[in-house]
């Protein structure tokens, strides 16, 4: 097994014991899309647990009109899911999208089970990006509510910069839930 192995950024040797990393390294799949492929289609049941090594994603709903609206970006190092489809096993109503060329590391469900059942480090990490994932989304829909598209965009220029740099404005537009008119002055507004 390679020293420089990426899914060892994931899981890090200091909470992982080379035994544990020798099982659960080669149980994941690089897989590569391109551009506009998908990960994940509306409908379906989510199966994979997507590690993205480069690259960018998004997750995306339709709303009632046929647009498309962006629900979240995925960029190195992160976790490319639909949780509640993964494990509770229901049909996606997302879309998770390949915004770049990207290299993924996929693990299946059943592989994803038999990891976290067996393996404690493995649990507990899941275990903290579950939740740290449920956190991210709480104050997301608290956001939408009580601050202003400026503070909004503020925030994912703090929390996600590189989202800012390599993704459209059309869909960060969406993401924050304003037009990419409005985005274009909020963006000269603190630019000036």
């Amino acid at each position: 097994m390679q020293d420089e192995h990426f899914l060892k950024n994931i899981f890090s040797p200091k909470t992982f014991t080379e035994k544990e990393l020798e099982l659960i390294i080669p149980k994941f799949k690089k897989i590569s899309f391109s551009k506009s492929d998908y990960l994940l289609k509306e409908g379906k049941i989510e199966n994979h647990y997507w590690f993205i090594e480069s690259g960018f994603a998004r997750s995306f709903v339709n709303d009632t009109k046929g647009n498309d609206i962006t629900t979240d970006f995925y960029g190195q190092g992160e976790i490319a899911i639909d949780w509640s489809s993964f494990f509770l096993r229901n049909p996606t109503r997302e879309n998770i999208q390949a915004l770049t060329d990207i290299e993924c590391w996929q693990l299946d469900f059943d592989t994803f089970q038999e990891l976290f059942h067996s393996i404690e480090p493995f649990r507990e990490q899941g275990r903290k990006k579950l939740v740290g994932s449920y956190f991210a989304l709480k104050n997301q829909r608290v956001s939408f509510i009580a601050d202003e598209a400026k503070e909004r965009y503020l925030q994912l220029v703090q929390e996600k910069p590189h989202i800012i740099k390599n993704v459209s404005l059309q869909h960060i537009a969406t993401y924050l839930g304003i037009t990419k008119y409005s985005l274009s002055r909020i963006r000269k507004e603190i630019a000036s």
